[in-house]
């Protein structure tokens, strides 16, 4: 197991995000933050408040998008309970921020990105991820912001740890055991 990101390194990188996002939108008066679920959500949650906290505006909408059904793989053996999705405002003609903690494949932000068109058509689709792991990629996903880039092979897995799930605020590299 390799250490990613501890916990200094963390909250570093997600201040950065946040400054970055207030600083490419300014007012949000035009944009939304929409986490994805399951995990995404600690990303988000995250992300919302520090962008409140550093623009001054906490009039900022953020919403939350389960994509289990939308996901190529949900009719497999592998059972997925549904999350919560709370999207409580109008995404049409919206910049969006969809967020979340890994991009690994594309697969589920490609699934993010055809649940959204349920709730209208965005303006701009742009993506917020903590981990990119670059050369992972089975469809054409870029993330427009990125807190840490790995690059792994097969046998590897990237957790995400979060305080508020895991009891701390770690981003580790694991060595997957084949059984």
């Amino acid at each position: 197991m390799k250490t990613l990101l501890n916990s200094t390194h963390m909250n570093i990188t997600l201040q950065r995000l946040a400054h970055q996002l207030v600083e490419n939108h300014l007012s949000f008066a035009d944009t939304v933050l929409i986490g994805i679920q399951p995990r995404g959500i600690y990303l988000s949650n995250r992300i919302a408040q520090l962008v409140k906290n550093i623009s001054g505006n906490s009039n900022i909408n953020y919403g939350l998008l389960d994509i289990t059904f939308y996901r190529d793989d949900v009719h497999t053996s592998n059972i997925q309970v549904p999350s919560h999705t709370d999207i409580s405002f109008s995404i049409e003609d919206k910049n969006v921020i969809l967020i979340d903690d890994v991009l690994y494949t594309g697969r589920t932000i490609r699934s993010a990105m055809d649940a959204l068109i349920d709730f209208g058509r965005p303006k701009k689709v742009e993506l917020l991820t903590l981990i990119d792991r670059r050369f992972s990629r089975e469809l054409p996903v870029q993330p427009d912001y990125v807190g840490y880039s790995v690059d792994t092979i097969l046998t590897q897995k990237v957790k995400v740890y979060w305080d508020e799930k895991d009891g701390k605020d770690e981003v580790v590299l694991i060595e997957k055991i084949n059984s």
